[in-house]
């Protein structure tokens, strides 16, 4: 046994519909008594596939005490549900950066004489880096602070690299349009919801953005499309204890009169639990919110 993330059910809330199950390539969900069950600790990955499909808030993730996920007993179940099946549970993987996992389904479809889909994978080994972070309580960074926007270039100017600008409207000018730089709309610190100070002023009839962390580095026109005019929080409801966002979200919403939500989150299924958060946000602190929601792919583009 291990501590580890892994699915929870809230059987008050689940009402059996079923919509989880085939979101479950790993076959850890069955529908039992009319209610979704976890079958085996083996066989769930603790990536939270399944969450963004619950359309009653019941599947969240926790840590606690279970046995180790086993890859190759998944895909025992996995190639049993075909070609579409096991790719999608390879690409899952991928998305995850589930690497050793990755490998070994790789080697069991190839061990059983099966297609290796194509989902631009190199499983050739590469060196990570050790990544370690301290959290300290008087941060500067925690610090609440308002900023005026800068970086753009006064009217009829054009800004370039290196902070170098000069005037328009003659023919000698030569500027190039992948020159352009574009500028910050960014108002409010810090960003990361865990860091947020539930009492900053700026909340106070705020319209706020909440967007997964990986969508500032998918779509290009975050700050003129959706970090103008609002005040922006980030994060990661898969990497983070999804519960801990709820409460402090519920707070936010109690404490502060907030106009209207924009979220914004990534096409991978684990992203889909931001909305989650922000619902249960919502009916935990007794408020209704105007909230609207867009997705981002992973091209960039707005599904």
């Amino acid at each position: 046994m291990v501590v580890r993330e892994i699915i929870k059910i809230d059987e008050e809330k689940c009402t059996g519909c079923g919509i989880c199950i085939p979101n479950c390539p790993e076959g850890a969900l069955q529908i039992i008594d009319e209610k979704a069950r976890m079958i085996s600790d083996l066989f769930c990955d603790g990536l939270g596939a399944c969450i963004g499909h619950c359309p009653e808030g019941a599947i969240t993730i926790e840590k606690r005490e279970a046995e180790e996920y086993d890859e190759r007993r998944v895909m025992q179940n996995v190639v049993k549900q075909g070609a579409n099946t096991i790719k999608a549970h390879l690409q899952h993987m991928l998305d995850h950066k589930e690497l050793e996992f990755l490998d070994i389904a790789i080697d069991y479809l190839k061990e059983h004489g099966l297609d290796v889909p194509d989902i631009g994978y190199n499983s050739e080994p590469q060196e990570q880096a050790e990544v370690t972070s301290s959290a300290c309580a008087t941060c500067p960074g925690e610090e609440p602070r308002t900023m005026k926007i800068t970086g753009i270039a006064p009217q009829g100017e054009h800004q370039h690299g290196q902070g170098h600008s000069h005037e328009h409207g003659h023919d000698s000018c030569k500027c190039e349009d992948n020159d352009v730089r574009a500028s910050s709309t960014l108002t409010t610190w810090p960003v990361q919801l865990k860091l947020l100070n539930i009492n900053a002023p700026y909340l106070k009839n705020a319209s706020l953005l909440l967007a997964a962390d990986c969508v500032g580095f998918a779509y290009p026109n975050m700050h003129q499309d959706f970090i103008k005019d609002k005040v922006t929080i980030i994060g990661c409801p898969k990497l983070d204890d999804a519960s801990q966002y709820v409460d402090k979200l519920a707070e936010i919403f109690r404490l502060n009169s907030i106009k209207d939500i924009t979220i914004l989150m990534m096409e991978v299924p684990c992203c889909f639990g931001m909305e989650n958060v922000v619902t249960l946000a919502m009916k935990k602190a007794g408020i209704e919110i105007p909230y609207v929601k867009h997705i981002i792919k992973i091209d960039g583009s707005v599904k």
